[in-house]
């Protein structure tokens, strides 16, 4: 029986196993439209592609498809973060609101940039009940933050910042830079140095070649790390439904031009499956990154450890980066839905799988669980 989707790209015969559990994505676990790229040590092994890209299923996966990886474009922020403190422009330890001020009211004058990379700031969420379109506005966005309060005090606990950390990040970087906006600094210092095609807000003349998210249909019975919804509802007036869904247009808003074409660093990157790879894969190579040319061990040297309160996981963080369950020097990020990206140092690996049919898990998607395990056996043979 031949397969039921049609597989384009480069896949030599020894990854083959990358190629079936690709496939088995979507005839088992309902992948609609995807990507994957595996990179070692600054060469492409794998790229495929597959799917469609839009809502009704008619216009096919380009090898250029750009898709929204939501989580999964927070280590690119951190990273920009991380260049300017090995440039001397940015020290981690020193409190934000040395670089703005105005941060620095309602108990926030102690954090710094370290514990907001690690997710030990306490700001995680806004209190006040947001309107839909606010996020779309960068100067209204900061305006909140500075007027925001921890949620507990500053670097005494873990806890996942999902939406806030972008805003919070990429508001410091324009302050050091004197950049318009951080997309500006991200595309000069990561994304044109490596040919990546990403960004933080996407130009109104691109928007109709991006790919529409949707919930998946399948659920698979494998559900190892648990469900964001049930963590939503297990927590209606706390933290965490604050964190995820104030205002409601963090969760349906995504396929509007609006949410498309705003900055929203967390949350709203729209990239490749090799725009990560390639990223992860600098990080990783073993003749030295580019990104980091003073070292990227920072990448995967952890920095706090605890049961998160937010995401209710046992998690590990070094700056900007979740910790990977399997040890050794590697370091990645899932995205909502199932994007995912990582690094091994060990083996001078990048990985990248960008998908547009969402799933619920909280940590690593299975669909991309299913293809790094696939890459491991490759390379055992």
């Amino acid at each position: 029986m031949g397969e039921l989707v049609e597989v384009k790209g480069v896949c030599p015969s020894e990854f083959e196993t990358v190629r079936t559990a690709f496939v088995e994505n979507f005839e088992k676990y309902g992948d609609l439209g995807a990507s994957v790229c595996v990179v070692r040590d600054g060469e492409i092994l794998v790229h495929l592609w597959a799917g469609s890209r839009d809502k009704a299923q008619t216009l096919p996966w380009q090898q250029d498809t750009q898709v929204n990886i939501f989580s999964a474009g927070k280590p690119l922020v951190a990273v920009t973060v991380l260049q300017l403190a090995a440039a001397g422009k940015l020290d981690l330890d020193l409190p934000i609101a040395h670089y703005w001020p105005e941060f620095g009211q309602q108990g926030k004058d102690s954090i710094t940039t370290r514990q907001v990379l690690c997710h030990r700031s306490g700001i995680n969420a806004f209190h006040p009940r947001l309107q839909d379109e606010d996020i779309y506005d960068w100067a209204r966005m900061i305006g909140y933050l500075e007027a925001e309060t921890p949620w507990w005090q500053p670097d005494t606990e873990q806890g996942y910042s999902p939406m806030v950390y972008g805003w919070l990040l990429g508001e410091l970087v324009k302050r050091v830079t004197g950049a318009d906006s951080f997309n500006q600094v991200f595309q000069q210092t990561i994304a044109e140095p490596l040919g990546m095609r990403c960004e933080f807000g996407v130009a109104s003349e691109r928007l109709d070649a991006l790919a529409d998210v949707v919930p998946s249909a399948v659920k698979p019975t494998q559900t190892n790390n648990g469900s964001l919804v049930n963590l939503m509802h297990a927590d209606p007036r706390g933290v965490i439904n604050q964190a995820f869904s104030n205002p409601p247009s963090l969760l349906f808003g995504t396929n509007s031009p609006a949410w498309r074409q705003a900055q929203i660093p967390a949350a709203n990157g729209h990239g490749t499956a090799d725009a990560l790879a390639l990223f992860y894969g600098d990080l990783a190579n073993r003749q030295g990154s580019r990104l980091l040319p003073q070292g990227a061990e920072s990448c995967w040297q952890e920095q706090t450890r605890a049961k998160d309160k937010l995401l209710a996981q046992d998690l590990g963080f070094s700056l900007g980066f979740m910790m990977l369950p399997e040890g050794g020097r590697r370091c990645g990020h899932p995205g909502a839905g199932g994007s995912f990206g990582f690094a091994d140092a060990d083996q001078g690996l990048g990985f990248g799988y960008v998908t547009r049919t969402l799933g619920q898990s909280i940590l690593v998607d299975y669909r991309a669980e299913q293809l790094q395990n696939a890459v491991y056996q490759c390379l055992e043979k």
